[in-house]
């Protein structure tokens, strides 16, 4: 490969050859076996690097990857959304951090070799792996930046190559390979890897600590409500929850213990209550904003959670409505604008029955209300999100207009953004609001508004956003995972 106009010589790891497995456990030790190898290889040669001169040679070593290929039209279950492809050819995905992943990569390999009844072959794919990305998890390495050495990283190693790192799979315009493979999975391992980057930057957390039901909230007063009930939940022994994690990445394991908080907290506070299968709890405070909402799904996806929900405030647009009533989003009004370019606005976002079913059974559940008496405190609708969070400011007529065609009931900022990247995703979604003002009915949100209605409403609301995802968490993934959210050729992976 030339460098300052002389061909150098490329150096990778030996080995790597593909191998065929028909066991899934056996696949994923050695996708790992691949990983560590790769990642080894290069921290090595790193190290050795920024300690001395430019070296003569460049090092690169490569993701491993999982390929299959079938020749049959056999019909599988067709009531599962997953764990098939839907024509025979050859299908590829690279994979990183197979050590994160083992659980999800045991399952969908395992679904594969039962379904389609042949091997699959693992080995080193062509893509390589970023050298920030093999060094990220050893904690005795940093990447200097760019102009910190005395020659270009990028003459050595490899660096991140935006064509491997985009959403086309998932969007639904990736091409074959030039091989003439699909992809296998929803992303690609340097999607992944730079999602797994950036989760920690964002959240000042561990990728390892996220859990499969993802609450996010737009207000803080859900975070310390998160954290009492974790401390309830941790001096249960039979609640089955193991560890509260914060930001700075602090863990208590007990109810008195002190989760000390950084000094500066990160962009969207997280914390995980978690249980020892990964099927606990996590709540991410985005804050205020749609833009906040794309970045935080688009970085979690990659984690294929099994179902987030939104449970913050919003503006009532009826009459009606009291503060501190809930709203339960059957469809959304989509003026965030910031998913346009990747899911058009023509798109709809259907609701999830399953996720519709547990929200409406938990707000039952907690505040003892169910039938027709529900109706008193909640209202099922059209819930419409805006990018300006100023709207009042400008001449209501268009807005409100809009508003009105479209039955809407509510307005916030986060929940459509958060609902369509869902769907973009595969990742079940829903949405659980609470009145926090009525802008249309002289009820702004100030000082000294908040009813006590309002305030024990707002206590409980979080209760039912757990509560509905300790439902979905004893329902199968099967069900969970909606065919809705499939087209018509799909990854084989969730």
């Amino acid at each position: 490969m030339p460098s300052n106009g002389h061909s150098i010589p490329v150096v990778s790891p030996t080995g790597g050859e593909y191998e065929t497995f028909t066991d899934a456990k056996a696949a994923v030790e050695r996708l790992r076996e691949l990983y560590d190898q790769a990642c080894a290889f290069l921290c090595e040669k790193f190290e050795a690097s920024v300690s001395g001169e430019k070296p003569d040679a460049r090092f690169r070593a490569f993701y491993p990857e999982i390929c299959l290929t079938t020749t049959s039209h056999a019909q599988i279950d067709t009531r599962l959304s997953f764990g098939h492809v839907s024509a025979p050819g050859t299908y590829e995905a690279t994979i990183t951090r197979p050590d994160l992943f083992a659980h999800y990569l045991e399952q969908q390999i395992g679904l594969l070799l039962e379904h389609h009844g042949v091997p699959i072959q693992i080995g080193y794919s062509d893509t390589p792996i970023p050298v920030h990305f093999a060094v990220a998890n050893n904690p005795n390495i940093t990447v200097p930046q760019e102009g910190a050495m005395s020659f270009p990283l990028r003459d050595i190693f490899d660096v991140p190559d935006l064509s491997t790192t985009n959403d086309d799979i998932v969007n639904g315009v990736a091409e074959k390979d030039e091989d003439g493979a699909s992809p296998l999975a929803p992303f690609t391992a340097q999607r992944v890897d730079y999602s797994l980057a950036r989760l920690s930057h964002y959240t000042a957390t561990k990728p390892e600590d996220f859990q499969n039901h993802v609450l996010f909230t737009n207000y803080q007063f859900y975070v310390e409500e998160f954290e009492a009930y974790a401390r309830q939940m941790l001096a249960d022994s039979n609640s089955g929850y193991t560890a509260f994690v914060g930001p700075g990445y602090h863990q208590i394991t007990a109810a008195d213990q002190e989760l000390p908080v950084p000094a500066k907290l990160p962009q969207m506070p997280t914390y995980h209550l978690k249980r020892a299968d990964g099927s606990g709890i996590t709540l991410v405070n985005i804050g205020v904003g749609p833009s906040n909402a794309k970045t935080a799904t688009d970085h979690i996806a990659v984690l294929r959670p099994h179902a987030w929900l939104m449970v913050g405030h919003c503006a009532g647009l009826r009459n009606s409505q009291r503060l501190g009533d809930f709203v339960l989003a059957h469809a959304y009004l989509r003026e965030d604008k910031v998913l346009d370019d990747d899911l058009p606005i023509w798109i709809p976002i259907p609701p999830l029955a399953e996720i519709q079913i547990a929200l409406e059974g938990a707000v039952a559940k907690v505040t003892e209300l169910e039938g027709f008496e529900l109706k008193r405190i909640m209202r099922t609708g059209t819930v419409a999100s805006l990018d300006n969070r100023n709207w009042e400011l400008r001449d209501q007529s268009g807005p409100v207009q809009r508003l009105s065609q479209s039955r809407a009931i509510a307005l916030d900022m986060e929940s459509a953004t958060i609902a369509a990247n869902g769907f973009r995703f595969r990742v079940p979604y829903g949405t659980l609001l609470c009145v926090s003002d009525k802008p249309l009915h002289g009820e702004l949100k100030l000082p000294g508004m908040a009813s006590d209605f309002y305030k024990s409403q707002v206590a409980r609301h979080l209760l039912i956003g757990i509560q509905a995802m300790e439902t979905l968490r004893d329902m199968p993934i099967e069900r969970i995972h909606s065919r809705k959210l499939r087209s018509f050729e799909e990854t084989a992976f969730l």
